[in-house]
Protein backbone atom coordinates (compact mmCIF):
# COMPACT_ATOMS: atom_id res chain seq x y z
CA UNK A 1 0.00 0.00 0.00
CA UNK A 2 1.74 3.46 -0.94
CA UNK A 3 0.54 6.54 1.40
CA UNK A 4 1.36 9.74 -0.49
CA UNK A 5 2.36 12.96 2.05
CA UNK A 6 2.64 15.99 0.62
CA UNK A 7 5.82 17.41 1.88
CA UNK A 8 4.18 21.04 1.92
CA UNK A 9 2.13 20.20 4.70
CA UNK A 10 5.06 19.38 6.82
CA UNK A 11 6.09 22.72 7.59
CA UNK A 12 5.29 22.20 11.53
CA UNK A 13 4.40 19.65 14.01
CA UNK A 14 0.65 20.59 13.65
CA UNK A 15 1.24 20.12 9.84
CA UNK A 16 2.72 16.51 10.33
CA UNK A 17 0.05 15.07 12.61
CA UNK A 18 -3.14 16.63 10.27
CA UNK A 19 -1.37 15.15 6.92
CA UNK A 20 -0.68 12.01 8.54
CA UNK A 21 -4.32 12.15 10.72
CA UNK A 22 -5.83 12.65 6.78
CA UNK A 23 -4.18 10.13 5.36
CA UNK A 24 -4.53 7.55 7.54
CA UNK A 25 -7.90 8.24 9.66
CA UNK A 26 -7.28 8.65 13.14
CA UNK A 27 -9.94 9.22 15.14
CA UNK A 28 -11.68 12.58 16.15
CA UNK A 29 -9.64 11.82 19.67
CA UNK A 30 -5.99 11.71 18.39
CA UNK A 31 -4.26 13.60 21.01
CA UNK A 32 -2.12 15.23 18.04
CA UNK A 33 1.89 14.35 19.58
CA UNK A 34 4.35 11.44 18.71
CA UNK A 35 2.61 8.99 21.66
CA UNK A 36 -0.60 9.08 19.92
CA UNK A 37 1.13 8.62 16.65
CA UNK A 38 3.18 6.08 17.48
CA UNK A 39 0.40 4.16 18.81
CA UNK A 40 -2.27 4.95 15.74
CA UNK A 41 0.65 3.82 13.57
CA UNK A 42 1.20 0.64 15.35
CA UNK A 43 -2.21 -0.72 14.88
CA UNK A 44 -2.64 -0.44 11.53
CA UNK A 45 -2.64 -4.30 10.86
CA UNK A 46 -5.42 -4.51 13.80
CA UNK A 47 -8.65 -2.56 12.21
CA UNK A 48 -10.90 -3.67 15.09
CA UNK A 49 -8.30 -1.44 17.79
CA UNK A 50 -10.32 1.62 15.48
CA UNK A 51 -6.98 3.55 15.90
CA UNK A 52 -7.06 4.30 11.47
CA UNK A 53 -9.90 4.00 8.94
CA UNK A 54 -6.53 2.87 6.76
CA UNK A 55 -6.09 -1.00 6.99
CA UNK A 56 -3.44 -3.29 6.62
CA UNK A 57 -3.60 -7.11 6.29
CA UNK A 58 -1.36 -9.18 8.15
CA UNK A 59 2.20 -8.79 6.76
CA UNK A 60 1.56 -6.20 4.45
CA UNK A 61 3.29 -2.79 4.69
CA UNK A 62 2.73 0.85 3.98
CA UNK A 63 4.56 3.12 2.17
CA UNK A 64 4.80 6.63 3.06
CA UNK A 65 5.64 8.43 -0.13
CA UNK A 66 6.68 11.68 0.07
CA UNK A 67 6.15 13.91 -2.47
CA UNK A 68 6.90 17.76 -3.69
CA UNK A 69 9.87 17.97 -2.04
CA UNK A 70 11.25 20.25 -4.65
CA UNK A 71 8.79 22.85 -4.11
CA UNK A 72 9.77 23.44 -0.32
CA UNK A 73 11.29 26.83 -0.99
CA UNK A 74 11.98 28.78 2.28
CA UNK A 75 10.23 25.69 4.39
CA UNK A 76 12.92 23.44 3.67
CA UNK A 77 14.57 23.13 6.62
CA UNK A 78 11.39 23.19 8.89
CA UNK A 79 10.23 20.31 6.23
CA UNK A 80 13.43 18.47 6.61
CA UNK A 81 12.99 18.45 10.47
CA UNK A 82 9.78 17.12 10.29
CA UNK A 83 10.98 14.74 7.64
CA UNK A 84 13.49 13.75 10.30
CA UNK A 85 10.25 13.12 13.06
CA UNK A 86 8.89 10.87 10.35
CA UNK A 87 11.38 8.66 9.90
CA UNK A 88 12.14 8.36 13.85
CA UNK A 89 8.48 7.35 14.12
CA UNK A 90 8.11 4.92 11.13
CA UNK A 91 11.63 3.59 13.19
CA UNK A 92 10.11 3.08 16.80
CA UNK A 93 6.83 1.46 15.38
CA UNK A 94 9.03 -1.34 13.95
CA UNK A 95 11.12 -1.70 16.16
CA UNK A 96 8.27 -1.77 18.49
CA UNK A 97 6.58 -3.99 16.28
CA UNK A 98 9.78 -6.05 15.80
CA UNK A 99 10.02 -6.58 19.94
CA UNK A 100 6.46 -7.94 20.07
CA UNK A 101 7.59 -10.67 17.52
CA UNK A 102 5.37 -8.71 14.24
CA UNK A 103 6.36 -7.78 11.06
CA UNK A 104 7.39 -4.07 10.34
CA UNK A 105 4.46 -1.62 9.14
CA UNK A 106 6.27 1.53 7.89
CA UNK A 107 8.68 2.55 5.15
CA UNK A 108 9.30 5.83 3.85
CA UNK A 109 10.33 7.05 0.29
CA UNK A 110 10.75 10.45 -1.15
CA UNK A 111 9.25 10.93 -4.57
CA UNK A 112 11.43 12.86 -7.16
CA UNK A 113 8.81 15.21 -8.82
Amino acid sequence: MIVHIDARKLTDSAGLHAALSEAFGFPATYGKNLDALVDCLSDLDNPPSGMTKFHLFPGQTALLAITHLDKAGKNAARIKAQLQTLNDVAAFVNARRLENKQPPLLAVAYEAD
